[in-house]
């Protein structure tokens, strides 16, 4: 293989690697078993350091999720990727950093917590797909931020116009979004 296709290639992969980790995260934070089964090899393993398992035992921890936690957001960072060596090798270990925010429901009343760590991935690409075989989390920094703001009185002051504007895990006003603009 010349360089150039060599480079294009580890580019796609990455691009590849890089777009089903952005996948998981969506289906984490909407809670959607169909984009988190298209990240994650049914074999493949998960560990969380508060929960480890199968897929199976992971599919059923994230969805339908804990009550307590009505929303969640995961924002990703850079990701630093080792290939097992070979341009057309099927495996990759791949470091990203994530950032996660949790509104949790204390009973008494809800508080902003936000999580600084790393996801360790091992990836393996099988019949031309990328996905996680397994994946480790690593905690770098905890916050809790306190009372949550309540989202019914809008933002900075100002009223939403419609209660659709703030987030939530399940019935996100960006699930009707995308159903609407899917190609028919």
């Amino acid at each position: 293989m010349d360089p150039v296709s060599g480079e294009l290639k580890l580019f796609l992969d990455r691009e590849k690697i890089r777009d089903c980790l952005a996948r998981l995260a969506r289906g984490e934070d909407r809670r959607d078993a169909a984009l988190i089964r298209a990240s994650c090899w049914p074999d493949s393993t998960s560990d969380y350091g508060v929960f480890a398992g199968n897929f199976d035992e992971y599919l059923a921890w994230v969805v339908p999720g804990s009550p307590a936690i009505p929303v969640t957001q995961h924002v990703l960072g850079q990701s630093y990727f080792e290939f097992d060596g070979a341009l057309d090798g099927d495996r990759a270990c791949v470091e990203t950093q994530v950032i996660s925010y949790h509104r949790v429901d204390f009973s008494v009343e809800h508080r902003d917590t936000t999580i600084g760590g790393r996801y360790l991935d091992r990836f393996e690409r099988r019949d031309g797909e990328w996905r996680i075989a397994a994946r480790t989390m690593l905690y770098d920094w905890f916050q809790d931020s306190g009372v949550s703001v309540d989202w019914s009185q809008g933002v900075m002051g100002m009223p939403f116009s419609a209660p659709h504007f703030s987030g939530r895990a399940v019935g996100d006003h960006s699930e009707s979004f995308f159903a609407k603009g899917k190609a028919r």
